[in-house]
Formats: structure tokens, sequence, C-alpha cells
């Protein structure tokens, strides 16, 4: 897998090292340990392609003014079989590198080699992550966060597989506890209510009395009538919460899928407490004497792990807590699976909840520190600038399903990874429906469609990409090839780093950039119809490189990469 960024760090720290040791044989630089030292891309590229501060952070260990350093170094510098072709000290004594022409040449080469592979790498080495996301409650339908939620963590899992991580995606389902109750109970209340009317039996304020409950209680009525009237209370709602929650499961897995997630596993929270593990985590604790008893609960002693306060874990009723059960599903994660590191994407609203966790984790014997959380704030529903609160189509609170029914799977995947997850967002639908350049996800993908209407031209399908030698890439030197190629080549690290800091919208934000320098590019370098074929051929293989990164993109987003779009009118060359 190319990587040629990675590739010229080594090639200038190898040359960096080189000159160094060259330095002290010939008595000029101290026979000390060099100090680490940076190698990075200047802002400004008539500052070089790369940049080192060796010569800084060498001054206090080699006693010598950085500049003094920076000389001794450039001019025992041998560029044999490497990409750099000058160097020279700026300023007190930072070091500029150049690359050659055929480091640009070689990048699309790379590009083209590895096709759909470009941009991965090993970096990960293979270490196991666990990202959980969404895990909405399935008492109800999945609304506009679990929206965000679902694109910031697919797309996340995404990047962390292309960097070279091992990665799962998890959904838990909170199948279990006090919720459940409530949900038998509602179900149960509208149930009787259909038969005895709603004034006869009343539903209590905090029971769940949303329109989806009705509907749930009629299709059992539908199907059972009063019978269920005259068995217990126990009997009954655990007839309805049979009935009811594996269709509200079966509907969060359509939507889903509809919105082109596909999770390796839908956790339930009840195997946690059928299994033992739950018991196993209040035995766990208690024999660390980390619990205590109080008012008939069995409390956990989560203060001295972190925690602002103590933590109920079994209720006076007997009932282990949800946080009990949360602590033994972590560590089913860990321990039981033996994922390296653990991410959950939680709702803000859970920032309580961190520290806690990652100090359960370290209170039962494990490393909380391997267990990361990104925190996802709120969004806020707009129509050409307007709040939107209700659904169009059902007159009701926006859920995901309906957001689905206004906008496509691309255009909600992509606006959802527009910021990052700890940043408030408008999601504008009106915005997210227009067919122009105003449209991120369609200015995006329109560049990839015009590459494509390029290669449609009878004159461009003479040319074979395959043949294309170095030499006639080594023709590509107007500024906004060089930009291109250069914006190219940081692909890789551009993944790397958004796998580091768990930060998805970085490809959003890198491939809208890419968009807008290739439509510079288009309008300044006329790509057929000139004179020399051979600078012809170089522009058809920029081009192509340019199609294949948007359309690798586009495709860890899960987001499509239209060959052609309806709306593309006066395009081809």
């Amino acid at each position: 897998m190319t990587n040629a960024i990675q590739d010229i760090h080594a090639q200038i720290k190898e040359i960096i090292m080189a000159a160094m040791g060259r330095g002290v044989a010939d008595e000029v630089l101290p026979a000390a340990p060099a100090p680490a030292f940076v190698i990075e891309t200047p802002a400004d590229p008539s500052h070089g392609d790369f940049a080192s501060n060796v010569a800084m952070v060498s001054a206090k260990a080699f006693r010598l003014p950085p500049r003094k350093i920076a000389e001794i170094i450039t001019q025992r510098m041998d560029f044999t079989g490497t990409h750099i072709d000058r160097v020279e000290v700026a300023g007190p004594g930072f070091i500029n590198f150049f690359v050659s022409r055929r480091y640009f040449s070689d990048v699309l080469k790379g590009i083209h080699a590895d096709g759909a592979d470009y941009g991965k790498s090993d970096y990960g080495k293979g270490r196991r992550v666990m990202v959980e996301f969404v895990s909405a409650n399935p008492t109800g339908p999945m609304h506009m966060g679990n929206a965000r939620g679902g694109a910031l963590g697919d797309c996340l899992a995404a990047v962390l597989e292309y960097a070279g991580y091992y990665v799962e995606r998890e959904f838990y389902v909170n199948d279990a506890g006090n919720q459940i109750q409530k949900f038998g109970l509602s179900l149960d209340i509208r149930y009787q209510q259909i038969f005895k009317g709603e004034d006869a039996v009343e539903l209590p304020e905090d029971s769940y009395h949303g329109g989806d409950i009705v509907d749930l209680a009629k299709e059992f009525a539908d199907i059972h009538g009063d019978a269920y009237l005259d068995k217990s209370e126990e009997e009954r709602r655990a007839a309805l919460v049979d009935y009811a929650l594996p269709k509200n499961i079966a509907k969060m897995k359509s939507d889903i899928a509809k919105y082109r997630i596909e999770y390796d596993t839908w956790f339930l929270e009840s195997t946690l407490h059928n299994s033992g593990e739950v018991q196993e985590i209040i035995d766990i604790l208690t024999d660390k004497g980390l619990t205590y008893e109080k008012e008939g609960a069995i409390w956990y002693k989560a203060t001295e792990f972190g925690g602002e306060k103590d933590e109920v874990l079994v209720r006076a009723n007997g009932n282990p807590t949800y946080f009990a059960a949360d602590i033994a599903y972590h560590r089913n994660k860990f321990e039981k699976r033996g994922f390296d590191t653990c991410i959950d994407v939680w709702g803000a609203d859970h920032h309580g909840h961190v520290a806690r966790m990652k100090g359960a984790m370290d209170a039962i014997g494990l490393d909380g520190s391997k267990l990361d959380i990104v925190l996802m704030q709120l969004v806020r529903l707009m129509d050409n600038g307007v709040p939107v609160k209700m659904s169009k189509r059902t007159g009701k609170a926006i859920q995901l399903a309906d957001l689905l029914d206004e906008v496509s799977p691309d255009a909600a995947r992509f606006f959802f990874n527009l910021r990052e997850a700890n940043t408030q967002m408008d999601f504008d639908l009106g915005l997210a429906v227009r067919e122009d350049s105003q449209n991120p996800v369609y200015y995006v993908q329109y560049a990839h469609a015009r590459i494509c209407s390029i290669f449609r031209r009878e004159e461009a399908q003479k040319y074979n990409l395959d043949e294309v030698p170095a030499e006639w890439l080594d023709l590509l030197t107007h500024p906004s090839e060089v930009e291109l190629i250069r914006y190219l080549s940081s692909l890789p690290n551009e993944i790397i780093a958004a796998a580091k800091e768990y930060e998805p919208a970085r490809m959003t934000r890198y491939v809208m950039e890419l968009a807008a320098k290739y439509h510079k590019f288009y309008h300044d370098c006329r790509v057929l119809g000139n004179k020399d074929e051979h600078l012809t051929a170089a522009r058809l293989m920029l081009c192509d490189g340019v199609r294949q990164v948007i359309a690798n993109i586009l495709h860890m987003m899960k987001v499509s990469a239209p060959e052609q779009m309806a709306s593309q009118t006066g395009d081809e060359e």
C-alpha cells in the first residue's frame, strides 16, 4: 500500500541521520545522542515540500547555534536514490526539503497501482477495536440523535478499518431492566384501555405515551382480542413485551439497514443477566471490598475510582441496576471477547457516566484507559434555515425513518459527518436535497461524475493509463497540478490522523477540499485536446487519481460515487 509521505519522511530521516554521522566523523559535531525531531509539511510550499526542526532541537545537546548545526548537516547530505532534489536552511535553523518531479509522478503511479486500496495502511497493526454506537432504547423509534450517532459511529469504524485496525460494530439492545418494565406497563394500560376506555385505566405520567405504544397494543388486541384481560398482570405484560419488543427491534434493524449500517453483533442485555455475568460483577466488587449495604440496596464505592458519588448496584427490591449491567457488558467486551480498545459513541447528556464507567473498569481489574467515549452533541433540524420539529408525513417528532424519507442516505451520512461529534450542528433538509454546489455531498459527487464524463469521451479512451511512463507524468508542472498531487499524497496520513483522533469529519473536509482543488485544476488546465499527447495522458492520469480517491473516501463513508448525474450538462470537454 502506497504512503508517499511516510516513505519520504523515512528518506529524510535517513538523510539527516547519515549527515549528522558524517558531521561527527568530521569532528564538527559532538558525539552526542541526537534528540527526537519532527518532519512536517509547511503550510506555504515556497518554504519547501517538507521541513525539519532537527537543528533547533539539537542546539542544547550539540552546544552550537541551530543555524550552524543546520549548515553542517545540509553540507553533508547525500540525496542519491531518494526523491529529494535540494535543501535550504531558513530562519534560525529550519531545514527545508524540496522534492524532485519524480516524487509527484510516483505518487500518481502509486494511486493507480493501489486503486481501491489507496489510503489504507497498517498503522493499527490489526489491533482489535469495538465500536458501539446508536444502541437506542428498543421501547420506541430511533430519533435524530440516533441518526447522527449512526453516521458518526459507522464512519469512525470505517476510518479505523482503513487505518489497519480489526474493527467490529455493535448495537447494545437494552432488553432488560426498568425500561422494559415500563414498556410492559405502558403496553398493558393501552391494551386495557381498548376494551375498558381511557378513563377506566389511567396511564402513569412516567410511562411511555407515544403513539407507537398505542399501535402495538392495538395490533396485539387484533390478534388476541380481550383474552388477556383475565390473565395475571405479570403474564399479560410478559406477553405484550414478547410481542412488541421483537417488532421494535426488527424495525430498528430495518431502519439501520436503510441507513447502510451493518452491525457485526446485536448484543442483548438480557444475555448478561441470563449468563450470570451481572452477578459476577457484583461478586467481584464485593470480594474486593468495594461494595456495602445501605437501606437494603448494594452500593459500589465509585468515589474510590473517580466517581462523583457512590452508585447503587442492586436495588432494595433485588433487581440489578443498569449500571451493574453496563459494567458487566464492558467486561464482556474486554475480558470475554478480547478487544484491545472499546469505543462508545454516547450523547453528550451521558458525560457524567464517562468517569464512573472508566473507573469501574479499573475497579474490576481491567484498564479503564482502554475504554474511549466519543460524546456527541445535539442536532437541530432545519428546512432552508427554519427550525423543524415535526415530520410532514406523521405530524410527530422527527425520527430516523422520517429523515430517510426526506433525504437520501448519501446526504444524511455525509451531513452528519461535516462536524466533529462534540459540536452542535444544524441539519438543513432544504440544503440536503439541493442539486447544486451549495450542497456539500452534491459538490463532491459532481466532481467524481465530471471526471467520469471525461473518460467517456472517445479521445480519452485511446489512452491506456497502465502504460503511462513516469517521464510523461513529469510534465505535470502547473501549480494547480502540483497542488492537487501533493494533496492526493496526504490521504493515507489523513486517514491515520482521523483514526487517532476519532474524528471521521476529517474525511468529509478532506474530500470537499479535494473536489475544490480538482475544480480549480479543471478550470486552469485543459485535459483533452492538447497538442502534446504525453501531457494529455499525464492529465488523464491525474484525473483518474482524483476520481479514485474521491471514490475511495465516499466508499469508506458508504456514500455513493455516481458516474453520471441527472443535472450534469455541458460538462464533457
